[in-house]
């Protein structure tokens, strides 16, 4: 094999590597971004309002059967 067969040789697999490495980010970006929609759609991570600053019975139970 000559110098300039090998360089490119060397050079293809350099980029190919290189798209490979992207493609894993990207697919990682997306995997990512689809467990977030999920979980939004779960309603997963919401966090119920703090009741520390409001009066008494605000917030309990309502009775809607009357």
């Amino acid at each position: 094999m000559d110098m300039m067969a090998m360089v490119s040789t060397m050079l293809a697999a350099q980029q190919g590597a290189l798209q490979s490495n992207i493609a894993a980010t990207l697919m990682k970006q997306n995997l990512d971004m689809e467990k977030s929609t999920v979980l939004t759609l779960l309603g997963a991570g919401q966090q119920a309002p703090s009741l520390a600053n409001v009066g008494a019975g605000i917030g309990g139970n309502l009775n809607i059967s009357a």
